[in-house]
């Protein structure tokens, strides 16, 4: 029996204990009529499918986001690892266990990346979209610099967002460089920083901070709705001329790039067709890089829902 073993050094066979994230739990009825859990496990080394046969509960789709103890056997499932668990229970404040080595959290260091997005906006020529992403800043900089970016798919961990914005901002600066003749700088680097900040009010969170559903304003408006709406009302507050206003909500409820991904409209400005492609760019890279912790060099992903095709390590 091996004691809070790294999922990633998981083999078949393997006989596991120990403490670990549920990231996800769903009650499921098996063919024969036995309720079971459909779960993930995860730690910061990655996850794995986890079933608990013959389990009515009492832990379930409510205790996502928490820390669990279980203790299992690893096994192979076509072509893919599982957990088998034979006990499992939620984690007591008296347990022994590194939180910090279960919590999955960015790979940055957090001062240094929110002290370049600080400068990079101090950089702006335009006074007004400075003063809103200043104003926006100090309105949000506990969660923008804490929260995840997403419940999963990408940057799902601990200062995710800010991740995420920052490497985003770091490449639009590069880009409005380049394409100076098409692109405003400091349209494009507001509109970057401001596109996903409403995901505060979007997701519920864990008491560990990771996000465990969407809240009802989040499923009956979205990220993009109430951003839009939240720079319009800071833009009337700061007497920004509406036109410039207009231009950020746009950035925000386009920067899906088509309706069938989210978006509210289309992006019809250079500044706005950047951003959803920046987006797309830095969103995909993460999945590519955490696929590669678990995938060997020289070998395919699993297929990847969110990119629909397996992808290959070489």
């Amino acid at each position: 029996m091996e004691y809070n073993k790294p999922i990633i050094d998981m083999t078949p066979g393997d006989a596991v204990e120990g403490f670990y994230l549920l990231k996800t739990a769903a009650s499921k009825t098996s063919t024969s009529g036995s309720v079971y859990l459909n779960a993930v496990l995860s730690d910061v080394t990655g996850s794995i499918e986890t079933k608990v046969w013959n389990y009515p509960g009492p832990i379930g789709a409510a205790n996502e986001g928490s820390i669990v103890k279980i203790r299992g056997t690893v096994q192979e499932f076509r072509g893919s690892l599982q957990l088998s668990v034979e006990r499992i229970r939620l984690a007591q404040e008296s347990d022994p266990y590194d939180l910090s080595a279960i919590v999955p959290t960015a790979p940055i260091d957090a001062d240094e990346m929110l002290c370049s997005i600080e400068s990079t906006v101090a950089s702006m020529q335009d006074d007004d979209y400075r003063a809103i992403c200043t104003e926006m800043l100090a309105r949000h900089l506990e969660s923008f610099r804490s929260i995840p970016a997403a419940k999963s798919v990408h940057h799902s961990f601990l200062n995710g967002l800010l991740m995420h914005t920052g490497n985003m901002m770091k490449i639009a600066d590069q880009l409005a460089e380049l394409y100076a003749d098409v692109v405003d700088r400091d349209l494009l680097l507001a509109g970057t920083l401001l596109h996903d900040f409403a995901k505060e009010e979007e997701f519920t969170f864990s008491e560990l901070g990771l996000v465990t559903e969407y809240s009802t304003k989040g499923k009956l408006l979205g990220h993009l709705a109430m951003g839009a709406q939240e720079i319009a009302g800071i833009a009337k507050e700061l007497h920004i001329p509406e036109g410039k206003s207009v231009l950020l909500q746009h950035m925000i409820l386009s920067h899906h790039g088509e309706p069938e991904f989210g978006a509210v409209v289309r992006p019809q400005c250079a500044e706005s067709e950047m951003l959803s492609l920046i987006d797309l760019i830095d969103s995909r890279m993460e999945i590519y890089r955490e696929t590669f912790v678990s995938v060997p060099e020289g070998k395919f992903s699993q297929r990847i829902f969110a990119l629909d095709k397996m992808i290959y390590h070489h």
